[in-house]
């Protein structure tokens, strides 16, 4: 691990770097396999960015975006009881982003007197210690352990620390996952896990599509900035020439995989290239890159992924339209 100390107005903060226990292909070799082949797609992990970190903040802001005003609402209402079950040492949150809505069990932790440590584990550096100053400053008591690594490389490698942990994954990120590769992250959360720790989940649940599509479709056109945003990072990382006005964002649900899937389409015949892969690409007018999937589940099929993995299930919370789980379950 190697630790990086970066200096604020108030303390240190210490960003630790995890390594990955395996192969991560870079950026280069992630591009040529999934972008150079038909049908094209890129890894959703390249849309965050700290600009694209940001973007999705203001999307999850906008009227449409049910799913972080509901799971916010469902942390509000019950954080207390979820750290009263767990009293946990540390709190270890997987792509952690700017912890918004983890503020919600911070404040379960201020008024049930449970001390912690909070460690938020992101892929961007900016955005981890953006967010560590800002929980700095909002809670003094809060002990704080940044972690800069992608929970795809493996979780092996994530610092032992004494006492009990709660694993926290929220946002329905799990819905970014092929229904294997979800089984197989559960599993291996479940491994890096001690007995007696607790993991929290979040997952987006099956309903009706226009609420769906709306959700993924947002009248301010800020999902459509986020998901064109991919195209400036593949510009500046590979020095490529995507112009992002020549495509369109597109998210639709299909309904026979339970999922939204979200696109970037070309609107003409056009030609990028892409220098750091030495490679030009030809798209046709209509021709499709899938930047993201986003995998709806029901109330039976979040538990028994969670139940093929060996954890207990202790508490199913769910708003009143079933919009959304979470689900805290223990080792």
């Amino acid at each position: 691990m190697q630790i990086t100390n970066y200096k604020t107005k108030q303390e240190e903060v210490v960003c630790t770097t995890i390594m990955p226990t395996r192969m991560i292909p870079d950026m280069v070799d992630d591009v040529r396999e999934s972008l150079l082949t038909t049908p094209r797609s890129l890894s959703p992990k390249y849309f965050y960015d700290e600009r694209g970190s940001e973007l999705f903040d203001q999307i999850c802001s906008t009227p449409e975006y049910y799913p972080t005003r509901t799971e916010n609402h469902l942390l509000s209402r019950y954080a207390v009881d979820i750290i009263n079950k767990t009293s946990p040492d540390q709190i270890l949150e997987l792509g952690s982003g700017y912890a918004v809505k983890t503020r919600r069990l911070f404040d379960a932790c201020q008024e049930t007197s449970q001390n912690c440590i909070y460690a938020p584990l992101d892929v961007c550096e900016e955005v981890l210690i953006e967010a560590a100053q800002k929980l700095s400053e909002e809670y003094d008591w809060l002990g704080l352990n940044p972690l800069l690594g992608d929970y795809h490389g493996g979780l092996g490698n994530l610092p032992a620390t004494q006492g009990s942990h709660l694993f926290v994954f929220l946002g329905s990120t799990i819905g970014n996952f092929e229904h294997a590769d979800a089984q197989d992250f559960i599993n291996e959360v479940y491994k890096a896990m001690r007995y007696g720790d607790h993991l929290l989940i979040g997952v987006d649940r099956v309903k009706e599509n226009h609420v769906l599509h709306a959700a993924y479709n947002d009248a301010q056109g800020i999902t459509a900035e986020f998901n064109l945003n991919v195209l400036h990072v593949l510009n500046r990382e590979l020095n490529a020439n995507f112009n992002t006005e020549e495509f369109t964002h597109s998210a639709t649900f299909n309904a026979d995989k339970e999922r939204i899937e979200m696109r970037l389409i070309s609107n003409t015949d056009q030609h990028v290239h892409i220098d750091e892969l030495g490679e030009s690409i030809q798209f046709d007018r209509g021709e499709e890159i899938l930047t993201e999937i986003s995998q709806k589940y029901t109330y039976t099929g979040i538990e028994e992924m969670l139940k093929q993995a060996n954890f207990t299930i202790t508490d199913h919370y769910e708003d009143e339209d079933a919009y959304f789980s979470l689900v805290l379950a223990s080792k």
